[in-house]
């Protein structure tokens, strides 16, 4: 190959090269960014509402405080037995004739494994559980016996 030619051939590869570059280009520099004259808007924290009683409401309408009042006497290192539980829903406004809990010892008289307590709301029941399997509750339809607790309970 001549001088010439491999000059041509440099020169060509040099021009598609920069054609090749000019359309990676954009159309001239661009602005740096602004600081925006409105703050954006951090989010707040939404309050947070503590759950109130519904005394002439369902037992879903009441779980959320019946849920409160019993993990506020778990956590004050009360004794907890069935009558703790009773007496702190009472105490908190409940009527004590819409309760029933099941007995705190075994029928050879060990204590029970787990507590169930229960208000009565109309056709709905709010039942409370508390024992080795920590604290739960629940909420359901009065069963066809006409009492929260199915099986053996006492007054409360």
């Amino acid at each position: 190959m001549t001088r010439t030619r491999r000059a041509l051939a440099c020169a060509a590869a040099a021009v598609l090269t920069l054609v090749a570059l000019a359309g990676c280009q954009t159309a001239g520099p661009s602005a740096p960014p602004t600081a925006s004259s409105t703050p954006s808007a951090t989010p707040s924290p939404t309050p947070t509402v503590d759950p109130e009683p519904v005394f002439d409401g369902t037992a879903a309408d009441n779980q959320a405080y019946f849920d409160k009042l019993n993990r506020d006497l778990i956590a004050s290192g009360a004794e907890l037995n069935g009558r703790a539980f009773i007496d702190n829903l009472v105490a908190a406004g409940y009527p004590r004739e819409n309760m029933e809990v099941t007995p705190d010892r075994t029928a050879i008289n060990e204590p029970a494994d787990n507590i169930v307590f229960s208000i009565r709301f109309g056709d709905t029941c709010l039942l409370g559980q508390w024992g080795n399997i920590g604290y739960t509750s629940l909420v359901t339809d009065v069963p066809s016996t006409g009492r929260c607790i199915i099986g053996t309970a006492r007054p409360a």
